[in-house]
């Protein structure tokens, strides 16, 4: 095609004769322009080689940001703030204080909780006492009882044998009291025969007489005896009922080891009242749990808090890493472990690293508002996927979270 035209403009009618040679030059042009194109072609196949070649088997992306542990520091109690003893931007240690509350409040609750913690344990002590009283009571108790019953068992015994002592007493006098009748009938008989002298019949009325004195005396006996038989059995009956009454010592003791035993729940409620207004007490001041740098500080001294407002945040500076957003079109050969380049636009050069893992979502199925697909119109919109990147070596950069970065993975060869 190249020749063509030169051969079309030497025909040409229009060209007058004797001017052939200065046509010459365009021949020169059209035979240069393919030769250009051609090398041109050839160059851009080349760098399109090498672009291929050299980026055959990495996957790369700008999507990548700085990230690190940031710790939200918020009070654990509702307070007004009387001093914040550190600054933004601040280096603070683990345990630091980073916010101090006043305290009045908490260490009046505190002495008031251990004023009844110790009311409480003086209860214990009584109850813990009470209970070896009533042990030792109890059983005391019991053993009277028991004594009590072989006492009026015995009482009893005697009295029946009073009884028929004083039964034989009457029976012995009514035999002597009919003896000395006859004998005085006898004796009148004979004063009246003139057989027998006054003084005879003198002595038999005497004998008579004391016979009716003897035989009242030993029924008398016999009515004190039945009398003490009716109240031995009443005190046999009262031992009985007082040794049914201390048979319950084990009931005794069980209520009142109960009173400790309710004593020590006391206790312990009042225990953990106390613990917790010395944890109220131990939170008056708000303390670093990790070592970092304050940033984000918030709060003043004066203002009132609450566990519901962050006052500032911690960064850990010395645990960072990237996160890098790659397409989900991407992720076919993604695997922890595998090399990667950093580029971190804060700083010259590039940092080595390794991907550590792959999150177990998209960034938009874990937002606040997750597309849903089920409704409405849908479009495929390329999905990214968060991959975390650990940094091998920081060359003593320090890296801040959200610093932006460009990541290229070689997922050629696992590390």
């Amino acid at each position: 095609m190249a020749a063509v035209s030169p051969l079309r403009d030497e025909k040409s009618p229009s060209t007058p004769s004797g001017q052939d040679a200065p046509a010459a030059p365009p021949a020169k042009k059209g035979r240069r322009a393919p030769v250009v194109l051609a090398g041109l072609l050839v160059a851009a196949g080349g760098v399109a080689t090498f672009v291929y070649v050299t980026r055959l088997g990495k996957e790369k992306t700008d999507d990548a940001q700085v990230e690190a542990h940031v710790s939200s520091v918020a009070a654990r109690i509702a307070g007004q703030v009387k001093r914040v003893p550190v600054v933004d931007n601040q280096e603070v240690k683990p345990g630091e204080v980073l916010v101090e509350l006043d305290d009045r409040d908490q260490q009046v609750k505190l002495a008031g909780a251990r004023a009844d913690l110790a009311a409480a344990n003086a209860q214990l002590r009584m109850a813990l006492t009470q209970l070896a009283l009533t042990d030792k009571t109890a059983k005391a108790n019991l053993a009277v009882a028991q004594g009590a019953i072989a006492q009026a068992a015995a009482v009893t015994g005697s009295t029946a044998a009073q009884i028929d002592q004083a039964k034989a007493d009457v029976a012995a006098a009514e035999s002597r009291k009919e003896l000395t009748r006859l004998d005085r009938e006898r004796a009148e008989r004979l004063r009246a025969t003139g057989a027998a002298t006054q003084s005879e019949i003198d002595a038999r009325v005497s004998a008579d007489t004391q016979a009716d004195a003897s035989l009242a005396l030993a029924q008398a006996r016999l009515a004190s005896a039945l009398a003490n038989r009716s109240n031995s059995s009443g005190t046999e009956a009262s031992a009985r009922g007082r040794l049914l009454a201390a048979q319950t010592v084990d009931e005794q003791v069980e209520a009142a080891r109960a009173q400790v035993s309710l004593a020590e729940a006391r206790v312990a409620q009042i225990q953990a009242a106390a613990d917790r207004a010395a944890l109220e007490l131990e939170y008056t001041k708000v303390r670093a749990e990790i070592a970092g740098t304050v940033t984000k500080r918030t709060v003043e001294p004066g203002q009132l808090v609450s566990p519901d407002r962050a006052l500032m945040a911690i960064v850990d500076l010395s645990d960072t890493w990237v996160v890098a957003n790659l397409k989900e079109t991407q992720l076919a050969d993604i695997k922890p472990g595998q090399p990667a380049e950093v580029e971190i636009d804060s700083f010259d050069g590039k940092l080595t690293g390794h991907v550590d893992s792959v999150a177990a979502g998209t960034g938009s199925r874990f937002s606040l508002l997750p597309p849903e697909n089920a409704s409405g119109n849908f479009i495929k919109v390329t999905q990214r996927v968060p991959v975390k990147i650990k940094i091998d070596d920081r060359g003593g950069r320090v890296l801040r979270p959200g610093m932006s970065a460009e990541v290229v993975i070689d997922t050629r060869h696992p590390r």
